[in-house]
């Protein structure tokens, strides 16, 4: 029985761990979305931590701009990807059939669990040396900050910062589900 992940420099003690973690819940009631829970705040804390570090100078909404830009679901998926993360997948029938060894939300769930049974095989110290190998280089990479922000908050700080007031914004059309709803201006 396997008892690590190409790519990561960790050995499960308890592969059953490990197990969990690569199993989707088309697979059964023995899946990994609780581990996936775990993992998702561990990295949120790692990664926060890191950069509280490395970023002294930065503010608060700097900082969570760029955790948000290192832990969304498009850098989970490329990170799942690198490590070849679909092709250890165990999927029921029908998630193999339609590809869900590529999808990339089920890439990124997983890749969350993984970390969260990382966390639960060792402790705190292991899983962050572990999340940091992976993640340090994205944060090396990471552009100015400046270049974070969406364009209504850069608009918003450069009349702020000249004493121009605030646009008003008007809500003129909704559409989709309530909670997928996007919102037009």
């Amino acid at each position: 029985m396997k008892n690590s992940v190409a790519g990561i420099d960790y050995r499960f003690a308890d592969q059953q761990l490990l197990q969990e973690a690569l199993t989707h819940r088309s697979r059964g009631a023995s899946n990994y979305e609780r581990l996936e829970f775990l993992g998702d705040s561990v990295l949120n804390l790692v990664v926060s931590s890191r950069l509280f570090e490395l970023k002294p100078g930065a503010s608060e909404g700097d900082l969570s701009r760029m955790r948000a830009r290192l832990v969304r679901g498009e850098s989970l998926t490329d990170i799942a990807s690198d490590l070849a993360l679909g092709k250890q997948l165990n999927l029921g029938e029908g998630e193999m059939k339609s590809g869900g060894f590529r999808r990339a939300s089920i890439l990124a769930d997983a890749f969350e669990a993984l970390l969260g049974a990382i966390f639960l095989d060792s402790d705190y110290a292991i899983c962050r040396t572990v999340i940091l190998d992976l993640f340090d280089p994205l944060i090396e990479k990471l552009p100015a900050i400046e270049e974070l922000k969406d364009a209504k908050s850069r608009l918003q700080e450069w009349l702020q910062g000249r004493g121009r007031p605030l646009p008003e914004y008007t809500l003129f059309r909704e559409e989709g589900a309530d909670r997928h709803r996007e919102r037009s201006r």
